[in-house]
């Protein structure tokens, strides 16, 4: 089974042309984000294709009613289809539907993979239904087909902790991830400033520790590859100096940082 680090392309400066030989210069196999807009589709497909880089296409559902969710992730998966990718992210439903919407939607969800014939990872972010671990157990417990990316960055931050009463839904919720987003969290936000910072080492540790059982969850499952995204985030989630604003970080470095630390200690 192979290790395949992909670069998020949020945060990113400069054009297109100057994101992707970046990436592939810096020897990420791939790239993340939404799809681009359809003035820039054409010099987004060239560029993966002149780089060589796999592509993660993200989604993210919209509406006021379950079946306006329905739609919205239908369209874009439809459209992410189209691009080959080797997954798609999506960031789906809403904390505030009520679970019988929550389970209309992830039926259909696992429907919509099943006829488009691409892995598809339900992100356990903040905002959506996967927000915190008890729902998306209670979601996985009832929808056994439903799959996860991996940010357990979000649940530390909705619990306030690094999740040690909650053993039971991270079991579950490693068992059924098919990709990870390699960022740290800690009790009081979803990113630290700077994972290599020795005051933030138990967290490092803890979010390795999971990232470690989810590899060796997929190998024992059969899979080809796990992907790895680095996907610490641009200024409000990087931290700032108070009145200048001006990062506490370099966003680019803590990110290479992370995929070098991870591939050292990964195992596959």
């Amino acid at each position: 089974m192979k290790l395949q680090f992909v670069k998020a392309l949020w945060g990113m400066q400069g054009s297109l042309e100057e994101q992707f030989a970046r990436i592939a210069e810096a020897g990420y196999s791939g790239v993340e984000s939404p799809m681009p807009s359809a003035e820039d589709e054409e010099r987004f497909r060239y560029l993966l294709k002149e780089h060589g880089l796999d592509y993660i296409a993200m989604v993210f559902t919209t509406g006021s009613s379950v079946e306006e969710h329905i739609r919205s992730f239908e369209r874009q998966v439809e459209r992410a289809a189209g691009f080959s990718p080797v997954l798609i992210n999506a960031h789906s439903a809403r904390d505030v539907m009520g679970y019988g919407d929550q389970l209309v939607f992830y039926r259909r969800a696992v429907g919509v993979e099943r006829g488009i014939g691409l892995p598809i990872g339900h992100e356990t972010h903040r905002g959506r239904a996967m927000f915190a671990p008890w729902t998306t157990g209670r979601l996985l417990e009832d929808v056994p087909e439903l799959r996860l990316v991996a940010d357990f960055s979000h649940w530390v931050c909705v619990c306030e902790s690094l999740l040690p009463d909650m053993g039971a839904y991270l079991d579950q919720a490693i068992s059924r991830t098919i990709h990870i987003h390699g960022r740290v969290g800690y009790a009081q936000g979803p990113q630290v400033p700077d994972p290599s910072a020795p005051e933030y080492s138990r967290e490092l540790a803890v979010h390795m520790g999971w990232w470690e059982r989810i590899v060796a969850e997929r190998a024992k499952q059969g899979a080809e590859a796990v992907t790895f995204t680095p996907e610490f985030g641009p200024p409000p989630y990087l931290h700032t100096l108070p009145h200048t604003g001006a990062p506490v970080a370099d966003l680019w470095k803590v990110c290479l940082w992370m995929r070098d630390y991870a591939a050292a200690r990964l195992q596959v």
